[in-house]
């Protein structure tokens, strides 16, 4: 029989400060073991039949040999359903019309093969010359066709839900794989664009013989691949690690724009150790350079803040740009990398329980906010 059985699994014992600690018992679904589980069904089963007839014949004063009777009875009933199950396991995935039509079958006939023996036995052990016929042997026969048909149905009723949840555990892990690779292919985007911009200045430097600062910009450049490369594709960093991304990146760009370039960070400690995908803020201060900062003279400041409010966690990257709606159609058509991949990447991680908006500020520039929910290590959880 397909099923499941209890481990408990029983760690080594670790020394503390106190002495040993005790062990600990760590229970796993019953159906972790498919085969045990049915010896350990099986068994109860069978064994549960045999005290119940049992404590029957003695409350009836039927004497010992019905014991005798009923031990036969239950050999007989392990056997059958032992064979019974083997068979099924090979019907189970046939199609429903042939399983149910063959299972029928073998109920029938294992059925008429338990109410001979148990015929022979009563008449053996019980009553001795004593030939049941007709309705005696018909009343024998649908007893036991029950009890067949309960045990059969338990079988398939318990293997029927185990192909379910494998089913819907098979589906889950291609829905997670899926959703990795989605994560993985928007998260791949963002290295080789930035890494494009970035080339492009340093060949600008190259050109106007500023080697310095073309020098600087490689070093900060490798430090920030190297940083970023680090993590997985689908990983999550804390608000910390993001932050230290996008000083990397804007230590870059500094090089590039020097004083128009004025960021600023404005990091609430309780958002510090809160989880989000890695890389998503750095293409909204991309676009805040690219529409805000190159366009004008005198350049632009750039706030980044992100703070906790109840279970979430608010970012805001705001710039004091020229903040027209055009600019800003502009910044989200202009690559399909930026403003599109991090909208793709919160649907992918989040689903509905995230927030994507812009707007234009009162005083010029534009802000994007992103809210998220507030997400920790499971191990920083507070206890």
């Amino acid at each position: 029989m397909s099923t499941n059985a209890i481990h408990a699994a029983q760690p080594a014992p670790r020394p503390s400060a106190g002495g040993w600690k005790p062990f600990r018992l760590r229970q796993q679904p019953f159906f972790e073991d498919k085969n045990r589980a049915f010896w350990i069904l099986q068994s109860a089963g069978w064994a549960g039949y045999f005290i119940l007839r049992t404590l029957s014949g003695i409350a009836n004063a039927m004497g010992w040999s019905y014991v005798l009777h009923t031990a036969l009875l239950t050999a007989t009933g392990y056997s059958i359903t032992l064979l019974m199950g083997a068979i099924y396991r090979r019907l189970i995935r046939m199609r429903p019309i042939l399983t149910w039509a063959i299972s029928i079958v073998i109920v029938v006939i294992a059925a008429a093969i338990f109410s001979a023996i148990e015929t022979w036995s009563h008449a053996t052990f019980l009553r001795p010359g004593l030939r049941p016929e007709g309705i005696q042997f018909l009343g024998s026969i649908l007893l036991t066709f029950s009890l067949l048909v309960a045990w059969s149905a338990l079988y398939y009723s318990i293997n029927y839900y185990l192909l379910l949840e494998e089913s819907s555990d098979r589906l889950l892990r291609l829905e997670h794989q899926a959703s990795a690779a989605q994560l993985a292919m928007l998260r791949y985007q963002l290295n080789p664009h930035f890494l494009f911009n970035t080339l492009n200045s340093i060949s600008t430097l190259v050109l106007l013989k500023q080697t310095d600062q073309a020098n600087a910009m490689l070093s900060r450049l490798s430090s920030f691949l190297r940083y970023t490369l680090i993590n997985e594709p689908t990983a999550q960093v804390t608000v910390a690690q993001e932050v230290e991304t996008l000083k990397l990146y804007l230590e870059i760009e500094k090089m590039r724009f020097e004083e128009r370039l004025r960021p600023r960070f404005e990091i609430d400690p309780a958002a510090s150790r809160a989880r989000l995908p890695s890389l998503l803020l750095q293409p909204l201060v991309e676009n805040a350079i690219k529409y805000a900062v190159t366009p004008q003279e005198e350049g632009a400041d750039i706030e980044i803040a992100a703070r906790r409010v109840g279970d979430r966690v608010l970012f805001t990257v705001a710039d004091t740009g020229p903040g027209s709606e055009d600019v800003w159609v502009k910044a989200q058509q202009s690559t399909g990398v930026g403003l599109a991949n991090i909208r793709d990447r919160l649907s992918q991680a989040y689903g509905a329980e995230h927030r994507f908006e812009t707007e234009s500020n009162k005083e010029g520039g534009f802000s994007v906010t992103i809210e998220i929910p507030y997400q920790v290590e499971a191990a920083e959880e507070p206890k």
